[in-house]
């Protein structure tokens, strides 16, 4: 997983293994360990290297293409919970996974916002609220 990530982020950004290998403080050659699986860097490296491609220090590490749709690793704070199936009355299950990390609960009042263009969203009622607070305060 980490091998494959980090030569892929790598490519994806167009950075050579030298330039990569300088920018986090490691020869070429301990850079190419790191991306042919022979060695794995330390807890400061591999932060480095998520600081680098802007991911998270996890899907750098863990992140499976094959679970994810066959998508690359996603920007930090992005995230792909994967497909659900929409059902005859328009209801959907939402991840266990996007409930956690959006601290959704049972009994939560979700708006549903939508941009022909783009897609439909979900947020919080409290998360639009708040928002529509924050701006208001802007204004003043």
């Amino acid at each position: 997983m980490f091998a494959d990530n980090l030569v892929e982020l790598r490519r994806y950004h167009k950075i050579s293994q030298e330039e990569l290998a300088e920018r986090i403080g490691v020869s070429r050659q301990t850079l190419s360990k790191y991306e042919t699986g022979e060695s794995l860097p330390d807890i400061e490296k591999c932060m480095a290297l998520a600081d680098v491609f802007g991911v998270s220090m996890d899907d750098l590490v863990t992140y499976k293409r094959s679970e994810n749709m066959g998508l690359g690793v996603p920007p930090k704070g992005k995230h792909i919970f994967g497909m659900v199936k929409m059902g005859d009355k328009g209801q959907i299950v939402i991840p266990a996974k996007a409930r956690k990390i959006f601290d959704l609960n049972p009994g939560d009042n979700l708006i549903v916002l939508g941009d022909e263009g783009q897609g439909i969203a979900i947020i919080k009622e409290k998360g639009l609220l708040n928002l529509i607070h924050s701006a208001k305060q802007k204004d003043e």
